[in-house]
């Protein structure tokens, strides 16, 4: 639904913190946990728009806004919420390993997750893992989560990348490492 905001006029975005949540606020630094996490959120420096802790709720205001500073609020508010839902349940992507012509083998060691033997090739690939972000490798399942959507979504993002195959023909070289599955996308069963 198209909404139509008349342009040049005092706009304020109410969050409420959730129960159990603790926010603290440092400039456009956001620290937010509860249940034993954690998630850090650095916003960039707006002068038009005022990020603000009142009581029990984040104040997001701009006096005589813009579209664009419309958008920058709503972008905001969703980074927001995104940190609230992580501190309930993980953000969860499944890849899962496709293999034609030689077997794959992927380990984690530390902060570097290693796939070795892609299309028979002696050097190992690698892809860097974010921190606060758990791997789990189930077979030919990988599964990369957690409370922060952006380090889960960019892990993910590194391993497909990761396997990537360039100068070959994708009709035959169809091996990889690909994503089936991120959040807000329904299960294919």
């Amino acid at each position: 639904m198209l909404t139509f905001t008349k342009m040049k006029q005092n706009l304020e975005t109410v969050i409420t913190i959730p129960e159990g949540v603790n926010v603290n606020m440092t400039g456009q630094m956001f620290n937010v946990k509860a249940n034993g996490k954690e998630i850090n959120r650095m916003f960039l420096e707006n002068p038009k728009i005022k990020l603000e802790k009142k009581d029990n709720a984040i104040v997001l205001s701009s006096k005589n806004a813009t579209k664009r500073e419309l958008k920058i609020l709503n972008s905001i508010s969703a980074h927001i919420y995104n940190l609230f839902a992580g501190l309930k349940e993980d953000y969860l992507y499944k890849l899962e390993i496709c293999t034609v012509h030689f077997p794959v083998t992927v380990k984690l060691e530390g902060n570097k997750f290693k796939i070795k033997n892609f299309l028979g090739e002696k050097i190992e690939r690698v892809a860097e893992v974010m921190p606060n972000v758990k791997i789990v490798i189930k077979g030919n399942q990988i599964e990369v989560s957690s409370p922060d959507i952006e380090a889960a979504g960019q892990t993910a993002a590194r391993i497909e990348i990761a396997t990537k195959i360039r100068n070959r023909d994708r009709r035959v070289f169809q091996d990889g490492i690909f994503i089936t599955h991120k959040p807000g996308m329904e299960e294919v069963k």
